[in-house]
């Protein structure tokens, strides 16, 4: 049977009476009736979880050890879209491609950027990073904690224009993240203040840390710029080496979803030791220690704590 827009549109009437029917007789949402979300990619699916709790249900276009720089919309993530009440995106340049999804797709629900109010670093070229700036603003925002708690926030509004019988929910679950996120940023200040300023220095596969290097005082060094999609030239590398060999950085990390033959030939050659994988851009699969943003965030401090404690 064709469908035209009149039967999508008395569709969604119908699914968000539905919600609206539950709500009013005081019990929690069918599995059919939640609230369906898209998220861009996986540490923001997470978040979403967080902030709507069981009224809601996340699907996630990158998902899990994917490359968010690097990927390419389907014909199914259309239809995912489509059958999406909100769709949350990171902003700052990150996934240039969503909003030719959304567009292409037809998508008219509602759209919100994450990080929109967050205190976007600029992405001028420093020393070690070979130049790269491929983007006005850093888009990992997501490596400070406390931005995230505007995230989550920013999510929570979102959530509570298409569902307003759950905004005290989520509003509720977003102040009990934010103090999780505020304790873990204290955490991490607490744990890279005991590493002596000289040492708080390492290499990583692609300029993703930004965000946490200017709030806990840590210089990382990349091969590549922001994005995954560029290689680095030989000449850049070999300044790279020199850098680490003089400055004897001995931290030294791949992330999950990077290709590591550059980063573990680069440890060879300049003599380090290559540590445990970071999450920068991807969570990891549910049996790996990145499998939620506080958790990847919990994993990735304890691995760059010990890298720099060998430097």
């Amino acid at each position: 049977m064709h469908l035209t827009f009149r039967h999508f549109s008395a569709i969604r009437r119908h699914m968000l009476l539905a919600v609206a029917a539950s709500a009013l007789c005081g019990t929690p949402a069918l599995a059919a009736d939640k609230i369906s979300v898209t998220a861009s990619f996986s540490i923001l699916g997470d978040v979403v979880r967080v902030v709507g709790g069981d009224r809601v249900q996340v699907n996630t276009l990158v998902g899990p050890d994917e490359d968010a720089h690097v990927f390419e919309p389907r014909p199914q993530d259309a239809k995912t879209l489509l059958a999406s009440t909100l769709v949350v995106t990171n902003g700052l340049g990150f996934e240039p491609w969503a909003a030719k999804l959304i567009k292409s797709a037809g998508y008219k629900g509602e759209v919100v950027v994450a990080a929109q109010g967050v205190k976007a670093r600029n992405m001028a070229p420093e020393p070690g990073h070979g130049g790269h700036a491929h983007h006005e603003a850093d888009p990992h925002a997501w490596q400070n904690p406390l931005n995230v708690v505007v995230y989550a926030r920013n999510i929570a509004q979102a959530l509570a224009k298409v569902d307003p019988a759950g905004a005290a929910h989520y509003q509720a679950n977003t102040e009990a993240y934010a103090k999780e996120l505020v304790a873990l940023d204290q955490w991490a200040r607490e744990q890279i203040s005991a590493i002596p300023k000289e040492k708080r220095k390492v290499i990583t596969s692609h300029d993703a840390f930004g965000y946490f290097a200017a709030q806990y005082g840590v210089q990382f060094l990349a091969p590549q710029g922001v994005n995954t999609d560029t290689e680095p030239s030989a000449k850049q590398v070999a300044q790279l080496i020199r850098q680490i060999q003089r400055e004897k950085i001995r931290a030294v990390f791949v992330e999950n979803m990077s290709n590591p033959k550059l980063i573990a030939q680069l440890s060879k050659d300049a003599g380090a030791i290559l540590g445990q994988q970071l999450y920068a851009d991807a969570l990891s699969k549910a049996d790996q220690p990145g499998a939620s943003y506080l958790q990847m965030m919990r994993h990735n401090l304890g691995a760059l704590v010990a890298g720099m404690q060998r430097n």
